[in-house]
């Protein structure tokens, strides 16, 4: 996977642009945050996650989708359950995926990260596919965004810990470092 330095897209990436974005402060990208999402909860491979980051979810189609009627929100990146990465806003741009967060004393989140939504639910593992999806992607966007060090990639429940719970207890962290570290050379 390559991100074009020009224009903020990863090149292998399904494009699924998403209208729910807006210019980034002049603020270097130094975060990695990482969530799921499942729509409707606990249920995957609907198409039901790239309608809702792109304003068109039938909101009738289902109850849970009534309470998210009105959000307004997108991920930089969605890994579905078989690896499938999709693109909803270039990485130039700020994706509205944080909300009210705080990392390390800094506030705004969104203003300075990269935001991977995972298919998936806080109460069940995470795909081999998945885990090596998000390895290769967390080392391009290393590449190209040097300040996303080790330390400085984190779950949405680091970030706004009252409100989120994601990625969950299932996501495994040591897992997920050690394949990143194994293979921080290739591109």
């Amino acid at each position: 996977m390559n991100i074009d330095p020009a224009t903020g897209w990863c090149q292998q990436a399904q494009h699924c642009p998403s209208p729910n974005f807006n210019e980034r402060p002049e603020a270097e990208i130094s975060l990695l945050v990482i969530h799921n999402i499942s729509l409707p909860p606990g249920q995957f491979n609907t198409g039901r996650v790239q309608q809702f980051f792109q304003n068109q979810l039938d909101t009738s189609a289902h109850p849970f989708f009534g309470a998210i009627a009105e959000l307004r929100v997108s991920a930089h990146f969605l890994i579905e359950r078989d690896g499938a990465v999709t693109q909803f806003v270039s990485c130039l741009q700020r994706a509205w995926h944080a909300g009210v967060s705080s990392f390390e004393g800094r506030e705004t989140c969104n203003d300075f990260s990269i935001g991977i939504e995972l298919e998936g639910t806080d109460f069940e593992p995470f795909t081999d596919a998945q885990y090596l999806a998000l390895a290769q992607l967390t080392r391009q966007l290393q590449a190209r965004y040097p300040a996303i060090t080790p330390s400085r990639i984190c779950g949405h429940s680091d970030i706004a810990p009252v409100r989120k719970t994601d990625p969950g207890p299932h996501f495994d962290w040591a897992r997920y470092r050690a394949s990143v570290a194994a293979n921080e050379g290739e591109q």
